[in-house]
């Protein structure tokens, strides 16, 4: 048995982090669907700049949206949106199957809207009921600003994918967002089955310590933190304030583990899915770690709430200097404010293209 198949049948969802056209056209994400266990799709903007630069497959689409007299923005939503609906129709048997568990796929509202709440709940409702799919989630970042617009997003019915968050704090706060949304649902009398997934990024941590820290710490700060997420996101599932919207028919909110392509050529390609390995968790992985994963990987355990090294790993880091408090924070901002320039280069990126297609065309 394949190793991206023990995963699944632990119990863990595998989502690639990926998408661009030529996948969708060339049958890869079929394959990685039918032999590679691939159950739901993320994307963020640097995906889609990347895509589009790399690409002449939207040549066509921004040829004519920029003939239309569309803005940039325009232009990329309607791609994205064609990618996303057509990822989210070879993804809807499983959605069906799980009854809305899994076979998600992802859309991210404009990166330059997270601190905007006002702003974010609009895209979020407009980019849904554009996409006209059931199992498509919006992802709004979990700034503090974010979260108002998460749960509001929740109450109105809006599936949500919470990204960009880093520490435990993060995760429950987003958390507590969506029950607040789920919870108004319920006292409105309204269906609480609304679906969503906190993303927490990990590898981050661990390339943001790399030369900060003494070299038996390397590569561990990413995943204690997972422990300590790990550890809260049990707690919360098993309070009385979730089990009392359960029983009200509420779904819980899964955590979705992010970032695990591993950065550090000092440690091994499929570091992060080995150790983040959890049932009914997610884990969302560029193509290069699924692939390797299903060529090497291992599957040996499995993590535990009450894993004993996490307080003493972390520990550690804080008697080598680092706040973990202060970098969850730091990471979050730049995180988002990687993600604007993303979006930024990405927006420059269809206008110039579009020029100059227009000119030879």
């Amino acid at each position: 048995m394949k190793a991206t198949a023990r995963l699944r049948d632990l119990g863990q969802s595998l989502w690639l982090d990926n998408i661009t056209r030529d996948l969708l056209d060339n049958g890869t994400l079929e394959h990685y669907i039918k032999d590679l266990s691939i159950t739901g799709l993320t994307s963020n903007p640097t995906i889609f700049d990347h895509a589009v630069k790399n690409s002449g497959a939207y040549d066509p689409a921004i040829l004519d949206g920029t003939r239309r007299g569309k803005s940039a923005e325009t232009v990329f939503f309607d791609l994205a949106l064609e990618d996303i609906v057509r990822a989210a129709d070879l993804f809807r048997p499983v959605y069906d199957r799980t009854n809305g568990v899994d076979g998600w796929v992802s859309l991210e509202v404009p990166p330059s809207f997270a601190y905007d709440t006002a702003k974010t709940l609009a895209a979020a409702r407009d980019l849904f009921i554009r996409a006209a799919r059931p199992n498509v989630f919006i992802k709004i970042p979990g700034t503090v600003e974010g979260l108002a617009a998460i749960e509001e997003a929740i109450f109105a019915g809006v599936p949500i994918n919470v990204t960009l968050l880093f520490s435990s704090g993060q995760y429950v706060a987003a958390a507590e967002a969506y029950l607040r949304g789920i919870e108004r649902r319920i006292a409105a009398g309204l269906k609480p089955v609304v679906e969503s997934v906190a993303s927490v990024f990990i590898s981050r941590w661990d390339v943001a310590v790399a030369t900060k820290v003494p070299e038996h710490l390397r590569g561990r700060l990413g995943v204690a933190i997972a422990g300590k997420v790990y550890r809260s996101y049990q707690t919360l599932l098993r309070s009385p304030r979730w089990q009392r919207a359960y029983n009200f028919g509420a779904h819980p909110q899964r955590l979705l583990w992010a970032s695990t392509g591993t950065k550090d050529p000092g440690l091994p390609d499929t570091y992060y899915v080995r150790a983040l390995t959890a049932p009914f968790t997610v884990n969302t992985m560029p193509d290069t770690t699924l692939l390797a994963f299903e060529d090497h990987g291992e599957v040996d355990r499995t993590m535990s709430p009450n894993q004993p090294d996490v307080e003493g790993v972390l520990r550690r880091f804080s008697e080598s200097g680092i706040d973990t408090d202060a970098l969850g924070i730091d990471l979050q901002n730049n995180g988002t404010q990687s993600f604007v320039k993303s979006w930024n280069e990405l927006m420059y990126v269809i206008s110039t293209k579009g020029a100059q297609l227009a000119r030879v065309g």
